[in-house]
C-alpha cells in the first residue's frame, strides 16, 4: 500500500479485523446510499472517512435550516442556498476525502428507477425517512440478490437490521404481518415521525455508527457476525436491545418473491421529516427552471432559482420545483390543494 494511504488509514489498519489487506479491499469497494438526512449524512461521513472507494448518494430533498440540528454534512450557507442534499453532500465528502469517488444524484427513488440507481453495487444502505421506500429497497435488494441495511430513527430511539438475501430474515419478515396482503404490522413505533415527536441528532449518530460497522463487515466479506438481528438503542433511556429475527416461511418478499413495491403495486405515501408538505411525483417532463422562474416572477412572491431547483411563495404556501418535474408544496397536507397549485403554476 502507498505510504500516504497507509498513514491516512493507519489507525484502522491497526484494528486486527481489518488490517492492510482489509483496508485495500475497502478502497476497492462500493456502496449506494438512499437518503441523505440525519442518518445518511452521518453514515456517509463515516464510510468516506473509512476509505470506502465509491459511494453513490441518492436523495430527492433540499436543505432547510431545520436540518442543521442533526444533518452533519451541511452548513448554514447550504440552507440559505436551498441546495439539494445530494449535491451538498457530494461536495463536502469530496473535500473530506479526495481519494474516494462520491456521486450525488438528485432523484426520488421509485419503482421506475430503482434498478437503474441501485444495480451494480454490492451493498445498499438505508438513509430514508419512510417505510414505503424501505420496503421498495427490501424488494430491490432481494430481487438483485445483494445485501442491504435498514435503519430508522425517531425521537431518541433508533433501530437497524442487516439483510442478506437467502441467508437472513428480510425487512418484510420483521415488520409485515402474515396476512395475505402483507400489510405492515400496526404499532406506535411505525406511526411516529420526526414532525410529530421530533428527533435527536445523537440517536441518528448512534444508529449510523452501527450501520457503518455492519457495512464495513459486509464489504470486507466478514458476514459471520453480520445480519439477522434487529438492533435498537434509545439514547435517552440508555436501553439497548439486539433480537434475532427469524425468517418468515410465508414471507411475501424473500420467500414468495412477491415484489409489490418494486412492481409499483403499493402506492407510495411519503412523509417529509419536519415539514407540513405534500410531494408531487410528476416525472414525465424536464423543466427549464430559469425560464419558469422568469415566467412566474410577476405572479408569485420570492422567486429563487439556483440551477438545481426553483422556489417561490404563494402565501400561505411555498413551492419547490425540481428540473424533473417533481414539486414539494409546503404549508398543506391536502393533496388536492397541492395538485391544484401545481396545475395553476407549473401546468397540468
Amino acid at each position: 500500500m502507498d505510504p500516504k494511504l497507509y498513514e491516512r488509514y493507519s489507525r484502522q489498519i491497526l484494528f486486527a479485523e481489518i488490517g492492510e489487506a482489509g483496508q485495500q479491499r475497502l478502497l476497492e469497494s462500493s456502496a449506494v446510499l438512499v437518503g441523505c438526512g440525519a442518518l445518511g449524512t452521518a453514515l456517509a461521513n463515516l464510510l468516506v472517512r473509512a476509505g470506502v472507494g465509491r459511494l453513490r448518494i441518492v436523495d430527492r430533498d433540499f436543505i432547510e435550516p431545520s436540518n442543521l440540528q442533526r444533518q452533519t454534512l451541511f452548513e448554514e450557507a447550504d440552507a440559505r442556498d436551498a441546495l439539494p442534499k445530494a449535491v451538498a453532500a457530494e461536495r463536502r465528502l469530496r473535500a473530506i476525502n479526495s481519494g474516494v469517488t462520491v456521486e450525488g444524484i438528485v432523484a426520488d427513488l421509485s419503482p421506475k428507477n430503482t434498478e437503474e440507481l441501485l444495480r451494480g453495487f454490492p451493498l445498499i444502505l438505508d438513509g430514508t425517512d419512510n417505510f414505503e421506500t424501505r420496503f421498495l429497497l427490501n424488494d430491490a435488494a432481494i430481487h438483485l440478490d445483494v445485501p442491504w441495511i435498514y435503519a430508522a430513527v425517531v425521537a431518541s430511539y433508533g433501530v437497524t437490521l442487516t439483510v442478506r438475501p437467502g441467508e437472513t430474515a428480510c425487512l418484510a419478515c420483521a415488520l409485515e404481518s402474515g396476512s395475505e396482503n402483507g400489510s405492515q404490522s400496526a404499532g406506535a413505533g411505525a406511526e411516529d415521525t420526526c414532525d410529530t415527536v421530533g428527533v435527536l441528532g445523537a440517536a441518528a449518530g448512534v444508529i449510523a455508527s452501527i450501520e457503518a460497522a455492519e457495512a464495513i463487515k459486509l464489504l470486507l466479506g466478514k458476514t459471520e457476525s453480520a445480519g439477522g438481528r434487529l438492533v435498537s438503542f434509545d439514547v435517552w433511556s440508555g436501553r439497548f436491545q439486539s433480537v434475532r429475527v427469524p425468517q418468515n416461511p410465508e414471507c411475501r418478499a424473500c420467500v414468495r418473491h412477491d415484489f409489490r413495491y418494486l412492481g409499483g403495486e403499493s402506492q407510495p405515501r411519503l412523509t417529509m421529516c419536519g415539514r407540513n408538505s405534500v410531494q408531487i411525483h410528476e416525472q414525465r417532463r424536464q423543466l427549464d427552471l430559469a425560464a419558469l422562474g422568469r415566467r412566474l416572477a410577476p405572479a408569485v412572491a420570492e422567486v429563487r432559482e439556483n440551477g438545481f431547483l426553483l422556489r417561490f411563495r404563494v402565501p400561505p404556501y411555498e413551492m419547490t420545483v425540481f428540473a424533473d418535474g417533481r414539486a414539494i408544496v409546503k404549508g398543506t397536507r391536502d393533496t388536492s390543494v397541492a395538485r391544484s397549485l401545481y396545475a395553476r403554476y407549473i401546468g397540468a
